[in-house]
C-alpha cells in the first residue's frame, strides 16, 4: 500500500465505561479538554498531517458525535443576528470546507480491529490512518505527522507505541517487537 495518506479513521464506537456515569449520555469523544472535546483535537491533528476523508466508526447510540460536525445553519444565522462573529467562527471551524465526512456503524462492540475492519470498504485499499481520540499526545509535531512521515520513508505500514508498565498492561493493546524492532505480535 503506497501513495499519499488523505483518509483518517476515528475508531468511536466504544462505550466509554471508564468515565461512566457522564458517558451515559455524553460520548467520551465530546468531553471537553479545555475548550473543546477529544474528538476535535483529532480531527485538527488529522486535517494538520493532511487527511480530506474522515470517517468515523460509530454505534447507533453515538448520534451526538455526527450532530457535531454537521453544520447548524440556524445557529449560524442566529449568531451572525446577534454579530457574535468569533462564537461563529467557531461553530462553523468544526466543519472545514472541502473535507469529507463518513459515518459507519459498528453495530457489534467487537474491539478496535473490528471497529477498522468495519471501514474496510469506505477506504477502498487507499492508505490511511487510524487515530485514537481518546488519546491526547502533547508534542512539537503531531503524532500522526510523525507517523505519516515515516510511512512516506518506508512506504509500509507503521504503529504509534508508547511503553507502560507491566502491572498497567491490562488496560491498553499491548504489542511485541522482534530483534529487528518490526512488529511480532498484537494483543487487543
Amino acid at each position: 500500500m503506497t501513495g499519499t495518506v488523505r483518509t483518517a479513521v476515528f475508531p468511536v464506537a466504544g462505550r466509554g465505561t471508564r468515565f461512566l456515569p457522564v458517558t451515559k449520555s455524553v460520548p467520551k469523544e465530546l468531553l471537553p479538554v479545555v475548550d473543546k472535546p477529544l474528538i476535535q483535537y483529532a480531527v485538527e491533528e488529522a486535517l494538520a498531517a493532511g487527511a480530506t476523508r474522515l470517517i468515523f466508526v460509530t454505534h447507533s447510540s453515538k448520534f451526538a458525535i455526527e450532530r457535531y460536525f454537521q453544520s447548524d445553519r440556524d445557529l449560524e444565522q442566529a449568531l451572525c443576528g446577534k454579530d457574535q462573529q468569533d462564537l461563529l467562527a467557531l461553530v462553523q471551524g468544526t466543519v472545514p470546507a472541502g473535507v469529507s465526512f463518513n459515518y459507519i456503524e459498528q453495530r457489534e462492540p467487537l474491539g478496535l480491529g473490528h471497529a477498522v475492519l468495519c471501514a474496510r470498504d469506505a477506504v477502498d485499499g487507499e492508505p490511511f490512518f487510524v487515530h485514537l481520540p481518546d488519546d491526547l499526545i502533547r508534542s512539537r509535531v503531531g503524532c500522526l505527522q510523525q507517523l505519516l512521515n515515516r510511512y512516506e520513508q518506508h512506504q509500509s505500514s507503521v504503529i504509534a507505541v508508547e511503553e507502560v508498565a507491566l502491572e498497567k498492561t491490562s488496560s491498553y493493546g499491548i504489542v511485541a517487537l522482534a530483534d529487528n524492532g518490526r512488529l511480532r505480535e498484537i494483543v487487543e
